[in-house]
């Protein structure tokens, strides 16, 4: 399997040339365009109950799409949901992802839902998706994505982290500042070990937050 990413890393779109027999899974509605020769099977993977954890809990949709060559190469091209980079990531193991951040991935890679227990409470939700296997597994994010070799202690913001290791650890607290205090309470993740850190430029949270004054608004005179 070869790939490309292009127009990163505003608009990033992920190309993907599979040769005969090849194959790669990617979220449903990610697909943006592809060769006629490509069969398209859409399934659970995993089952009922494994997609609806995915969707529920993980933010990601109930069905997976397969993509796969016949008679000859095919080309299909992913684009992620918001406007932001792709990260490639050769999985060997295990990756942690951020709600909604799973773009696609090679066959071999499986995806599921993990606790974060009461930690969670605090963050943008109680479950994280879990990655493993081995294989490609291609993520997205919400802006430029930054790479961080953590040793050590790390603080982001919980809106900017994308995907971290498991051999990091990490705990979610809250700033004491006054704009904090007085505005709203920023919650930070604290990352402690050695590992790899991937964190996005612009958070949709504060995105949100911008939009929100500006959004169309019924008048009580209103028809």
């Amino acid at each position: 399997m070869d790939y490309e990413i292009t127009c990163e890393p505003t608009y990033s779109v992920l190309e993907i040339d599979l040769k005969p027999g090849e194959s790669v899974v990617a979220e449903s509605g990610a697909m943006a365009w592809m060769t006629p020769n490509l069969r398209v099977e859409t399934s659970t993977r995993g089952g009922l109950m494994a997609g609806l954890k995915r969707k529920v809990m993980g933010g990601e949709s109930l069905f997976q799409n397969t993509y796969t060559a016949d008679h000859g190469p095919g080309r299909v091209a992913f684009a992620p949901g918001s406007a932001g980079d792709v990260v490639a990531y050769e999985l060997r193991g295990e990756l942690l992802l951020e709600r909604g951040a799973y773009l696609a991935s090679s066959p071999g890679v499986r995806l599921d839902t993990r606790w974060q227990g009461l930690k969670g409470m605090f963050s943008e939700g109680l479950f994280t998706l879990h990655a493993s296997g081995t294989g490609l597994l291609f993520f997205g994010a919400y802006g430029a994505v930054y790479e961080i070799d953590v040793d050590g202690e790390y603080i982001v913001d919980s809106g900017f982290a994308v995907a971290w290791e498991p051999s990091l650890q990490y705990r979610v607290t809250r700033a004491r500042r006054v704009r904090s205090f007085l505005f709203s309470d920023q919650l930070l993740i604290r990352f402690s070990g050695r590992g790899r850190l991937w964190v996005q430029s612009r958070s949709p949270q504060a995105f949100a937050n911008w939009v929100h004054p500006f959004r169309p608004v019924k008048q009580k005179n209103d028809d």
